[in-house]
């Protein structure tokens, strides 16, 4: 591994943990408490939600619409599985967020092989019937509780946990996305004939974006289920899959960092307007629509934030510039004087 990408790892593993840290340190002064606690849990959910999303949105090119019937599927796994199985604390809820995900996506493969033919609007309209067949399916079996939903799952509102859980997926959807097999999807974005005219494998590249989309999708519906301890079929209309596309797009399609802040963003700041509750999604929808007019690319746009470039552009502001050699010729000695005048003297003949 080259030596500027372990300091960028370095550097960027100092400010995940000194984020933590100084919202532990605030916590232990009272200053956040347990509804400040609560909505930073919700954070962390979001934020895992918008970055999966954002590998097919923003990353592949493909709009869909049904990343709540992923995240459904992953609650109602974790759930199921912390009520019968009921290994207790953080290893059983470990496991519960894992099973959710492959369940997750195994379902993100079946449905992605027929769906991902699709493109553009027929994309969108298929993938939003997924998620509300999901929902009415849910409804239907007496397993998942029904149209009462399933109660009585084990709460999980360890911020650690969850904090760290957020960091390390964000960490590892960046990281194949990155990677050579993000780059082939990166280049179907741009232009899907060119790319299979190149030697890439569309198909497969497009199953393996929406999986591992879907993938994370479960994980985050797992969170939500052991963080509220009660889940319904109400909780993953398309209205959810709604709001989830609203962060990607205002934090930037593409843009991982962008979709982060996003999602912090638009989870806190609604939650701040709670005062003005008969004017609040009227000002939540009007800063959205003033966003969107003078910032119609997001947030990043398809830029990510790298705190290396801030420390080089510093570096360049500030930093000393080393002085500039001088070059000076050296004096030539006694005998290369005399080789000279030997030379000069023979050519004249003398």
């Amino acid at each position: 591994m080259p030596r500027e990408k372990r300091i960028t790892y370095l550097i960027n593993l100092s400010l995940i943990i000194l984020l933590f840290a100084i919202i532990t340190i605030l916590e232990a002064a009272g200053i956040f408490a347990g509804y400040m606690m609560s909505i930073l849990r919700l954070v962390t959910i979001n934020i895992i939600l918008a970055t999966s999303l954002n590998i097919t949105v923003g990353n592949l090119g493909q709009i869909t619409l049904g990343h709540a019937g992923f995240m459904s599927i992953g609650a109602y796994t974790a759930g199921l599985f912390a009520k019968n199985i009921g290994l207790a604390g953080v290893p059983g809820y470990l496991i519960g967020l894992l099973l959710a995900g492959l369940f997750a996506a195994l379902f993100g493969v079946a449905i992605g092989v027929p769906v991902l033919r699709l493109r553009g609007d027929y994309l969108a309209i298929v993938t939003l019937a997924f998620g509300e067949i999901i929902r009415v399916l849910i409804e239907y079996f007496d397993f998942t509780g029904g149209a009462q939903g399933l109660n009585g799952i084990p709460r999980m509102q360890n911020f650690t946990v969850m904090y760290f859980v957020a960091a390390l997926s964000v960490a590892l959807m960046y990281s194949i996305m990155t990677s050579r097999h993000g780059r082939a999807i990166l280049s179907i974005r741009e232009d899907e004939i060119a790319s299979e005219s190149s030697g890439i494998n569309v198909t497969f590249y497009k199953t393996m974006a929406f999986t591992l989309s879907s993938f994370f999708a479960g994980i985050a519906g797992a969170m939500h289920a052991h963080n509220i301890g009660t889940i319904g079929a109400g909780d993953f209309g398309y209205n959810r899959s709604f709001d989830i596309l609203v962060m990607v797009v205002l934090g930037g399609m593409g843009s991982f960092t962008g979709a982060v802040l996003s999602a912090t963003v638009l989870t806190i700041v609604p939650e701040m307007l709670r005062e003005f509750a008969d004017y609040r999604m009227i000002i939540y929808s009007l800063l959205l629509i003033i966003i969107m007019i003078f910032r119609p690319e997001g947030l990043l746009g398809r830029k990510e934030f790298h705190i290396t470039n801030v420390i080089n552009r510093l570096k360049k502001k500030f930093g000393k510039s080393p002085p500039k050699p001088v070059s000076v010729s050296p004096k030539p000695d006694a005998a290369e004087k005399f080789d000279r005048t030997d030379s000069s003297s023979k050519g004249r003949g003398t």
